[in-house]
């Protein structure tokens, strides 16, 4: 799908690879290996992303290692994209009827961008009827895609706009988080 919006395989490539590593610095050769594509394709779009500002970079010894400048005007808007073409957020998004009628999903800031999260901090919301084995299994792949487990919580419309009404404080710390919608909306929810 970014393929679609990016004329350049080895740049969405470098995107993904970089938005799910955010703290991570990485030189040219590494990523030839890493990704399976050619050294000077690598360096062109390394260029062309610190060029548009994506990218900073920093020379250590014989390397020139390169990590997200995540004050890029973009940044969280790429992040966006990339959270809904690949990954989980793929898997939702093509798997949306058989997970039941969402109203709304989002990640936490910290799941969104790999970070560590607290042991109690919820990864995923999501408001609506829910299909729990569906869930539950695409849940699991991420799982084992990331070596962690992941924490979510499951709410009906009913119960959300309940706690919401009454000010409760789970879903007021919840709401009051940065995230990233995956699914559906919160305007309807919140009005």
């Amino acid at each position: 799908m970014l393929r679609n919006f990016f004329v350049s395989k080895v740049r969405v490539k470098l995107l993904q690879t970089f938005f799910f590593q955010p703290d991570k610095l990485f030189y040219g050769r590494q990523l030839s290996r890493r990704l399976g594509e050619q050294i000077n394709a690598i360096r062109r779009e390394l260029e062309n992303l610190k060029e548009a500002g994506l990218l900073k970079s920093e020379k250590r010894g014989n390397r020139i290692y390169f990590y997200l400048n995540k004050d890029f005007v973009h940044y969280e808007a790429l992040l966006l994209l990339i959270l809904k073409t690949v990954g989980l957020g793929r898997a939702m998004i093509n798997n949306q009827s058989r997970l039941g009628r969402i109203k709304w999903v989002f990640f936490s800031k910290n799941f969104a961008q790999n970070l560590p999260v607290e042991k109690e901090e919820i990864d995923i919301f999501f408001v609506g009827e829910v299909i729990m084995p569906e869930l539950s299994s695409l849940v699991a792949q991420e799982e084992k895609a990331r070596g962690r487990e992941i924490n979510y919580s499951v709410m009906n419309e009913t119960e959300f706009r309940f706690r919401y009404s009454g000010k409760d404080p789970f879903l007021t710390s919840l709401l009051m988080a940065p995230r990233f919608t995956i699914l559906g909306s919160e305007s309807h929810l919140l009005s």
